[in-house]
């Protein structure tokens, strides 16, 4: 039994969904305009440049979240992957995705993005199992704007992974293979930890750190 794992933005799609789904809110009117995409490109700068403060970004994304309904929330949410995510998942990462699938790799999608921008996205990829960054939810299913647990960005996506993998009985350990596909240094933390790193449409730091460690890379959205 196999290992496949995939961080999500800028390796199985060709866009960042938490950066894009600030710029959805800002084009529906629902937030400030000038005050929220400075601060959203803020933290997506820090984030690109290894520097970005997890839990400080987390409070910033979840408590814009909870100042709307869940029923406002999933509605533009549907817009959202009609809009901006539908058009942006292409067949080489469906065709990546179900390679390992087809295999009987056990599955999973590990992201520093937070559960609801990311939850229809897995499902849209027929990827079962994500680890995501988890809101709090309130009894009626509202963002309360605080966070849960771990972020799984860094170090926190091995700890969360490691997790996951006990919650099911099991470790790195159980599978004969494991894989990782990542484009950014932040994940070199989990790439380091898998038995097969895959360096997936990776930044300059990325792929320089996977050229001096002899890691595969792959380019997986070039014509």
């Amino acid at each position: 039994m196999n290992l496949a794992l995939f961080d999500l933005d800028n390796t199985l799609l060709p866009l960042d969904s938490d950066y894009e789904w600030g710029q959805f809110l800002v084009r529906l009117g629902a937030v400030d305009p000038v005050a929220f995409t400075a601060r959203n490109a803020e933290f997506f700068a820090q984030y690109q440049n290894g520097t970005l403060n997890p839990i400080e970004y987390l409070e910033f994304a979840f408590g814009t979240l909870s100042r709307f309904s869940r029923a406002e929330l999933d509605a533009w949410h549907a817009q959202f992957m009609e809009q901006v995510i539908r058009p942006a998942m292409l067949p080489a990462a469906f065709g990546l995705v179900e390679q390992h699938q087809s295999a009987g790799d056990v599955v999973a999608i590990i992201t520093a993005t937070n559960r609801f921008v990311t939850g229809p996205i897995a499902s849209a990829f027929g990827v079962e199992h994500l680890i995501a960054a988890e809101p709090e939810l309130g009894a009626d299913g509202s963002i309360t704007g605080r966070l849960l647990g771990t972020p799984p960005f860094g170090a926190g996506k091995v700890i969360n992974t490691q997790a996951w993998l006990a919650s099911m009985g099991m470790d790195f350990g159980s599978f004969g293979r494991s894989t990782f596909y990542s484009d950014s240094q932040n994940d070199i933390p989990l790439l380091s930890a898998v038995t097969h790193p895959v360096a997936t449409n990776p930044n300059a730091t990325l792929a320089a750190h996977a050229q001096a460690h002899g890691w595969p890379i792959l380019h997986l959205f070039d014509d």
